[in-house]
């Protein structure tokens, strides 16, 4: 097979260093293994109703389609018309659907009985509707007790996650997240502060670390966590690779949380950065991604 030709597409209104360098990191994996890279962001690629072809918008050029896409994005609408036309996106856009609503999330990996801490999804509110009826939080703290912990559906690097302790500061985050896609979640007290981070790629887990935090319930590097490199059990391993599995990812990044009977899902990243990791263990995860993509395109 001739070379193979890719693009990796991420958002144009995110160009910080911390995007950026993955960016580079990735590309540098391609060209390592000669592999055809080219860089685009979400907002000048379009794909319109009634036209053939990848259309960039500055000088509306038709681009050929590539051999595949790293899609280091959450443009959905963008990831599923690339997909239309008959690109292959790593990872999928069901599963990058899957990962950026941790209620959603939470519901898949529910329905394949993978273990995980007990959850209670939050009844939807419609954006701009008070919070009137509160009897719901009566059966959220029976099931899950207090302290308990609330996350936002969508939200990365451990922001939108919050620490409750008393029915006045469960009332107060309900109001304030009135209209906002969010979840209740039983803590795990002996993994407070800490966590493990998997990286999967395909079957198989390609490196793994620890995460601890000595001021933060959160364990993320963001939130003042340290890291240390880990070796992970088969059971561990099985695991992630299970939740990988479930949301139907190529390649992802597996929290888990240390359990009293066993290891518990706290969520996969479907993008998950690679520096932290690296950093912790030397181990490149981009070219073991970029590997897995060469091996996939070659024999499908």
């Amino acid at each position: 097979m001739s070379e193979l030709k890719g693009w990796i597409v991420f958002n144009g209104h995110l160009k910080t260093p911390k995007f950026l360098e993955y960016v580079d990191w990735f590309v540098e994996s391609c060209e390592k293994q000669r592999v055809s890279i080219k860089k685009m962001t979400n907002d000048e690629l379009l794909v319109m109703t009634g036209e053939k072809g990848l259309i960039v918008s500055e000088d509306q050029r038709t681009h050929s389609k590539p051999d595949f896409i790293h899609f280091a994005d959450k443009d959905l609408h963008l990831a599923r018309q690339l997909e239309k036309q008959g690109v292959r996106l790593f990872n999928r856009s069901s599963s990058i659907h899957i990962c950026d609503n941790k209620s959603i999330m939470h519901g898949i990996l529910n329905d394949r009985h993978l273990p995980m801490p007990k959850t209670i999804i939050a009844p939807m509110i419609y954006p701009g509707m008070p919070l009137k009826v509160k009897n719901y939080l009566k059966i959220v703290e029976a099931k899950l007790g207090l302290p308990l912990i609330v996350k936002e559906a969508y939200g990365s690097f451990g922001e939108q996650v919050y620490w409750v302790e008393t029915r006045t500061e469960l009332e107060e985050v309900a109001h304030r997240l009135t209209g906002i896609d969010h979840l209740y979640q039983q803590p795990i007290f002996s993994s407070l502060g800490t966590d493990i981070r998997l990286n999967v790629i395909g079957d198989s887990v390609v490196a793994a670390m620890k995460r601890n935090s000595q001021s933060d319930f959160r364990a993320n590097v963001t939130a003042g966590g340290t890291t240390h490199p880990y070796h992970p059990t088969k059971t561990e391993c099985q695991l992630a690779i299970a939740a990988t599995k479930a949301v139907g990812a190529d390649f992802a990044g597996v929290d888990l949380l240390i359990g009293e009977d066993g290891p518990l899902i706290c969520e996969v990243n479907s993008n998950p950065h690679l520096r932290s990791i690296f950093d912790c263990t030397g181990i490149n995860v981009a070219d073991h991604m970029v590997d897995y993509i060469k091996h996939t395109v070659t024999t499908h």
